[in-house]
């Protein structure tokens, strides 16, 4: 599959549309159509039933080293500013960009890639953004040195595409929209945190930030959910909700974008159970993305290097899933499952803030890093029972909801043959959408407007419609109507046909295997039920 191909579809069929396309677009920026909003509000369904409602307080889950409770928060998107300076976002949440002093455009650092080439004598690095990486490099090359397509063999690679990370000199680097060579800066700093004011007066005391994660709101919460419910040590606390950070380069449909929803859990443990717990969760999560439909083969488990780890890492392990936008054998992050440890409850509570001190004051430890100062508050757990006192671990599950749509899109994106109304093979375009996931759950069609036939249908359409959420549909021929209903990813088409008004059956059609079979008008409820189960 092309990506170009989805994109096209997700517009076509009301699943994302560009933001402010009227206007030209906001980069970075994607709604959800009709059915979009259907599919990710779906996606979130299933993770919220499936990590908390639907869990077992009482038992051991397979897996887990003991038993444990769930519950929910949502927290609010803006938050008092000390919060980022104590997590450590003020500081140390940042990517590296570079600018191009040709084109005015600006870059993450990290993202250019490009391929050592010769010619003429010689020897330039040249970059690209492009998904068909070295199409676009050899392109690029051919125009620099002024050379014809078929004078390529003219060009000399050395090595392989490679990140601009590895190169030192930039002043041999051709950048992806430049015409000559060093025209990228070097490499500095962009803190990706949305500034915004909280107050009237507008000065540097009422500055705020949009939250870059969902997390911070619920350590900040920790002692309030302890004191206002029974949950005991181990358990979980789970939040759905938008983050925002202002990406350097938006790109790949959705993504990488400025706004975006997460589904994450802080779950908080003993310490001395806290690496058992990170399996458990690890295995978990990646089990979740299997059962909703996504390929083994394209999904894996990967440990982070020692020095990917973030700041408060003491283990982190991607679900990644291999996109079609990213090269052969390359994967993306769905999720990251992260033992940070105790550093999250420990810098909220650390040291009072003294108000006499500018509270985003970078101060240093004996160990050169930044020290935080906290709210002063005891974050610390008492068993009741056993009567210890000690900070939690903690284990984050941080699963991106756009991204997990994307993926499910992708993976069920299909091209096949099957008959048309006459029996002739068409190609068919299928959405493959495990059935929890699907949009539209059913849709009903008469199989012509006359002899009671839409009658029938709507029947069946009013008592399907307070149980899933289902389509009617009696305009054009039966296959153009099941044809845009693959597209949509509706796994079951019900038509009322001749034989309907005889003996009071209709026929369900599957979108995968094409079969079909006779049901009773009345069973329609019980029998998508089951199919839906």
């Amino acid at each position: 599959m092309k990506m170009d191909q989805l994109v096209s579809l997700c517009k076509r069929r009301g699943y994302l549309f560009q933001s402010s396309e009227i206007y030209g677009g906001l980069n970075g920026f994607w709604d959800y159509g009709p059915l979009g909003v259907e599919l990710k509000r779906n996606v979130k369904e299933a993770w919220w039933r499936d990590m908390i409602t639907a869990h077992d307080d009482l038992d051991t889950q397979p897996g887990a080293p003991g038993a444990y409770e769930m519950v929910g928060l949502d927290s609010t998107i803006i938050m008092h500013p000390q919060i980022w300076k104590c997590s450590g976002h003020y500081d140390l949440f940042h990517d590296y960009m570079v600018d191009c002093r040709e084109s005015k455009k600006r870059y993450r650092h990290d993202q250019l890639r490009g391929r050592w080439v010769t010619a003429k004598g010689k020897t330039i690095f040249v970059t690209t953004q492009a998904e068909d990486e070295q199409d676009d490099i050899q392109r690029h090359a051919l125009k620099f040195f002024n050379l014809r397509n078929k004078n390529a063999e003219q060009l000399q690679w050395d090595g392989d595409v490679v990140s601009l990370t590895s190169v030192d000199d930039l002043t041999q680097v051709l950048g992806p929209d430049a015409k000559e060579l060093g025209t990228l800066t070097d490499p500095r700093e962009f803190n990706l945190m949305f500034k915004t004011i909280v107050g009237a007066l507008g000065n540097d005391d009422d500055a705020a930030f949009l939250r870059p994660e969902t997390a911070q709101g619920i350590f900040v919460n920790f002692k309030n959910i302890l004191d206002s419910t029974r949950v005991r040590v181990p358990f979980g606390i789970a939040q759905i909700g938008k983050s925002f950070r202002n990406e350097i380069t938006p790109r790949n449909f959705t993504f990488r974008s400025r706004e975006f929803e997460q589904m994450e859990i802080e779950f908080f443990c003993h310490p001395d159970s806290s690496r058992e717990w990170y399996q458990y969760w690890r295995d978990r999560r990646f089990q979740w993305y299997l059962d909703l439909g996504l390929d083994r083969e394209r999904l894996q488990l990967r440990d982070h290097d020692p020095d990917e780890l973030s700041h408060y890492s003491t283990g982190t392990g991607d679900i990644e899933y291999a996109f079609p936008f990213l090269p052969a054998g390359e994967y993306g992050e769905l999720e990251g499952v992260a033992h940070r440890g105790d550093f999250d409850l420990r810098s909220h509570m650390e040291g009072k803030l003294d108000p006499s001190t500018d509270p985003l004051e970078v101060e240093l430890n004996e160990h050169g890093q930044p020290k935080w100062r906290g709210s002063g508050k005891d974050l610390t757990y008492r068993d009741d029972l056993s009567g210890e006192k000690y900070t939690p671990h903690v284990i984050e599950p941080s699963a991106g909801a756009d991204r997990a749509t994307l993926a499910f899109l992708c993976e069920a994106f299909t091209e096949d043959e099957a008959p048309d109304e006459k029996g002739k093979l068409q190609t068919r375009t299928v959405l493959r959408l495990h059935p929890r996931l699907a949009p539209i759950k059913a849709a009903i069609f008469p199989l012509v407007k006359k002899d009671g036939m839409p009658e029938l249908a709507k029947q069946i359409y009013r008592a399907l419609k307070p149980h899933f959420n289902v389509f009617y549909d009696e305009k054009g021929a039966v296959g153009r109507r099941y044809r845009r209903q693959d597209e949509a990813g509706t796994p079951y088409c019900i038509t009322v046909d001749g034989q309907t008004v005889e003996d009071n059956t209709v026929t369900i059609r599957d979108r995968d295997s094409l079969e079909q079979s006779r049901v009773r008008l009345e069973d329609c409820v019980d029998e998508m039920r089951q199919k839906l189960t």
